[in-house]
């Protein structure tokens, strides 16, 4: 006699096959939902209002916010977890991280202009040549001033790191975009 029997009511090559996604994948979206809940508590209404919410989820959260006992509020994150579970979370997501994608922008043009203040703090002529090639309609007039106060060795090292912040601004502006 065998030690392990089969207990299912159906044969295994009769038992139905199930496609969606396991019990723990399911949990863990659930769970990925309620912490997305959690963080969307936290932000600003203001903040909350520009995010592509319905408008129930919109409610929920905002009387989230108002709860102070703390059953009341774990109660209403699950319930902002279970309205969550039911739409699609991508524009939400795309729309919280939209601000950080346009920061990294921001700092990434910002290094680039800093790469070209020190090159032409260094080399000057060469570096403002090459600047003139890549900007053929640009007036660089004023910057070339701004640049040869900056390399001044005669001015105070005060005017000459104003000079240098100057020289910043005016490459913001011709590098815009």
């Amino acid at each position: 006699m065998p030690r392990h029997r089969n207990k299912s009511p159906v044969p295994d090559s009769e038992a139905p096959v199930y496609d969606g996604p396991s019990k723990s994948a399911r949990k863990r979206a659930a769970q990925d939902a309620q912490a997305l809940g959690t963080e969307l508590v936290n932000l600003t209404e203001t903040r909350l209002r520009e995010l592509p919410l319905e408008e129930s989820l919109l409610e929920a959260i905002l009387a989230a916010r108002a709860i102070k006992a703390h059953g009341g509020r774990a109660r209403q994150l699950q319930f902002i977890g279970k309205l969550m579970r039911n739409i699609d979370l991508t524009p939400i997501l795309a729309a919280l991280e939209e601000p950080a994608r346009l920061r990294a922008l921001e700092t990434e043009r910002d290094k680039r202009i800093s790469r070209w203040r020190d090159r032409l703090l260094t080399e000057g002529a060469v570096a403002l040549q090459e600047l003139r090639a890549s900007l053929p309609n640009a007036n660089l007039d004023l910057l070339a001033q701004t640049l040869g106060r900056a390399r001044d060795p005669r001015l105070p090292e005060a005017l000459q790191l104003g000079a240098k912040r100057e020289l910043f601004r005016a490459l913001r502006a011709l590098l815009q975009g």
